[in-house]
């Protein structure tokens, strides 16, 4: 029997029954922060230039376009709002696929809820089911795939997207073999492009696909049921020979990947890789005060090399590069005390004293003993000051890395109230949260995307045009 067919019988089977009350919680959790970076992100210019090319017009569909009122097809509005729910690099990331999750599923599942009539309840079930697929065909690949230069946000998300759209289309096992099969088609990203539009644009183009790949299923579509373990397939093209383990795919199906280890969640606008020099770098400012860049001689920051390979951006030209430069985040979080999104707006990344700092910030791999083998994310920063005080502090995780050290409630709410009142009006904004809280009992997407439109805010947001302004 084929990895795909093994993989569509545990979808199929599973029901919102088997879902243990914290993979119910996490879920809704998933949601709101999601919900909450993709209506910040929508008014960025990425999402909208995929929309002016795609030349939307409203009434196309049924399918909410976010951070705007209007209504287009469903693979549209997977792809922009997929590119809108990535284009702040705010959303959350799965440790065991390696990339971003939630921002592929949740765009491709509102969608599919939308113009195919989906409840709350249904959403959870395919969010937790695709999570599961994504994060155990990553365990097969990781960390070979990653460090090759894939970036599985996409090359891996698209396999959790399609599973969940799979499963909240009520597709039969047949079908959802052939979309997972079909899937292995429309993988594709690589870390070449971190910094610039087309890295959302991969969270985009992966709900749209895994999205397309399970509408095309369930018309009859077909696609090699052996395209995972083919000689010439997923694994040995993508893994290369040698390189992938298939066991951890199937074993201990339902305990549940959005539970433990849980999906990781952002305190930062920025690289996850960088986060544990910024909370360091955070500590320090805690405890000093922040730093004035004319009295520091030199900061070193020592972060793992996996990370280290797309963060050591000394001179970013950009402010979307300066999301992936571990001396841009550690020199901000130095001097302001804290990192925010405004710190990656316009031309906040000139700002004179960082610029002056940054010239001082030095980033190499961490060689010291890892909190977690598999899971490295330690960092450690010092500050030198030209009297000759040296201040350290070192990092294991960044808060919020997995369930057991997760970031509290109220701060993910303040969030996600934080993100979407840049669309909607803070009592909107509050609204959506709580009705998050009872997400599950939600009977209708349409209605439920109502709450999200602007217009039932009163409040038309600024949004970025092609050339960075706004309109």
């Amino acid at each position: 029997m084929s990895l795909a067919r093994q993989l569509a019988e545990r979808v199929t089977a599973t029901r919102y029954e088997d879902l243990a009350p914290e993979a119910v919680y996490w879920c809704r959790i998933a949601v709101l922060d999601t919900l909450g970076v993709m209506l910040a992100g929508s008014v960025e210019e990425a999402p909208v230039i995929v929309e002016d090319v795609l030349g939307l017009r409203s009434g196309d569909g049924p399918c909410l376009l976010f951070g705007t009122d209007r209504r287009v097809r469903p693979l549209d509005a997977a792809l922009v709002n997929g590119t809108a729910a990535h284009a702040l690099d705010f959303d959350n990331t799965a440790k065991n696929l390696g990339g971003h999750v939630s921002a592929v599923m949740v765009p491709a599942l509102i969608a599919a809820g939308e113009a195919f009539g989906a409840s709350g309840r249904d959403l959870i079930l395919a969010h937790a089911t695709g999570y599961e697929v994504g994060a155990r065909i990553g365990r097969c690949v990781n960390p070979e795939h990653t460090e090759k230069g894939w970036h599985p946000t996409a090359t891996l998300g698209v396999f959790a997207v399609t599973a969940a759209c799979a499963r909240l289309l009520k597709l039969t096992a047949a079908e959802t073999e052939t979309a997972l099969a079909l899937a292995t088609s429309l993988s594709a990203g690589t870390k070449s492009n971190f910094g610039t539009m087309t890295k959302p644009l991969h969270a985009g183009q992966c709900a749209r696909g895994g999205l397309l790949a399970a509408l095309l299923a369930r018309k009859g579509f077909t696609a090699n049921s052996g395209a995972f373990e083919h000689k010439q397939g997923f694994f040995n093209v993508f893994a290369m020979p040698g390189h992938y383990d298939t066991a951890p795919i199937l074993e201990g199906w339902g305990e549940w990947e959005i539970v433990t280890p849980g999906a990781s969640y952002k305190l930062y606008p920025c690289c996850y890789s960088t986060h544990a020099a910024v909370e360091a770098a955070l500590n320090l400012v805690r405890r000093h005060g922040p730093f004035d860049a004319r009295t520091v001689e030199r900061v070193d920051s020592w972060t793992p090399a996996p990370g280290l390979a797309h963060t050591d951006r000394p001179d970013p030209d950009s402010d979307l590069a300066a999301k992936f430069s571990v001396q841009y985040c550690v020199a901000r979080a130095l001097l302001d005390g804290k990192v925010v999104l405004e710190h990656f707006e316009g031309d906040a990344w000139r700002d004179p004293a960082v610029q002056t700092l940054l010239a001082r910030v030095h980033a190499a791999p961490y060689t010291g003993k890892a909190f977690a083998d598999d899971d490295p994310f330690d960092a450690e920063v010092r500050v030198t000051l030209k009297d000759g005080r040296t201040y350290t502090e070192k990092v294991d995780r960044p808060l919020g890395r997995t369930s057991d050290n997760p970031i509290a409630p109220e701060h993910l709410k303040a969030k996600f109230e934080n993100c979407a009142i840049r669309v909607l009006t803070p009592q909107a904004a509050a609204a959506v949260c709580r009705r998050i809280d009872t997400f599950e009992e939600a009977g209708s997407m349409r209605e439920f995307t109502r709450l999200l439109e602007p217009a039932a805010a009163a409040k038309k947001p600024a949004r970025r045009t092609a050339r960075g302004g706004v309109a």
